[in-house]
């Protein structure tokens, strides 16, 4: 499988197109030593093409889950089938589960592109990738280009996985909080005491969530005091939601920047309050983070 590396100034990035697209590594050499970014995917992992191993992933044409892969659009009643068994509800969308192609690559940056023909998911659409990296941190540019003649829900995001330590620390300013059902959908937004957690910044091990927030600032910061190392993440419009993800025994967690709320597409609250939008025929939906790490130690 191919491998696309980027180089700049101690800093490395890996990016495997043919495995959804996906980033393996992040990473920094300085000295004798190396940091860790995010979460490296093992060469199993690699092997496998499983997003859920790798370092970061794409969410397109949607983030997370959409209940039983059911969801009415313009008249049209949409039945998505069941992608990450066992699992009961379509998740993620169609472009981490496949080939994405290399249209560009030099040392600092690539343009990754995939293209979507029309069946469950019945709108033909084009996805693209940009990756730029420096010397200061990687910017991802997300974009999304409806080549169907009619309407179709559109949504985008981004899944980092983090590694994480007994004083891994989190601060990302939210408003709200989805409550979730038994299997992770959400059901009601509320306040929280974890949003205030959240906001004036928590350790990872003292919150279990998997939850999506509201009025998120679009900035988020992980610090790691055992390494000596933050990494800033700031996301532009339309990415105005966060998704976070902490397991509670396991080593990583997940801050994901999305364009929507899980379900929006089912959800019964007003378009501009959940993220759900329309993309017109010839329309394009644009996203970008970027991360910025520093040694503070």
């Amino acid at each position: 499988m191919d491998v696309i590396t980027l180089r700049a100034d101690g800093f490395g990035l890996r990016l495997a197109p043919e495995a959804g697209g996906m980033v393996t590594r992040y990473w920094l050499e300085r000295g004798s030593g190396e940091w860790e970014w995010l979460r490296p995917a093992s060469d199993a992992a690699l092997s496998r093409g499983d997003g859920y191993e790798s370092a970061a992933f794409p969410l397109v044409p949607f983030s997370n889950r959409i209940r039983a892969g059911r969801f009415p659009f313009e008249g049209r009643d949409v039945a998505l089938p069941l992608n990450r068994p066992p699992e009961p509800h379509a998740i993620h969308g169609q472009a981490w589960q496949a080939a994405w192609t290399a249209r560009e690559a030099s040392t600092t940056s690539a343009l990754l592109e995939f293209r979507h023909a029309p069946d469950a998911w019945p709108w033909a659409y084009r996805a693209t990738q940009r990756f730029a990296l420096s010397p200061t941190g990687v910017t991802v540019e997300l974009a999304l280009h409806n080549e169907s003649d009619v309407p179709m829900p559109a949504g985008l995001g981004w899944h980092p996985y983090f590694l994480r330590t007994p004083r891994t620390m989190l601060t990302a300013p939210v408003e709200r909080i989805w409550l979730t059902d038994a299997e992770m959908l959400p059901t009601q937004l509320a306040p929280s005491p974890v949003t205030a957690r959240l906001s004036a910044g928590v350790t990872i091990d003292s919150v279990p969530l998997d939850n999506g927030f509201t009025g998120w600032s679009r900035r988020a910061v992980i610090d790691w005091p055992e390494w000596g190392a933050r990494l800033a993440m700031t996301a532009e419009p339309p990415l105005d939601f966060l998704t976070v993800f902490i397991p509670p025994s396991l080593p990583f967690f997940c801050v994901e920047p999305v364009s929507h709320v899980t379900d929006a597409v089912n959800l019964t609250e007003a378009a501009a309050e959940v993220g759900r939008r329309s993309l017109e025929p010839g329309a394009t939906l644009l996203a970008s983070i970027t991360l910025t790490p520093e040694l503070t130690g």
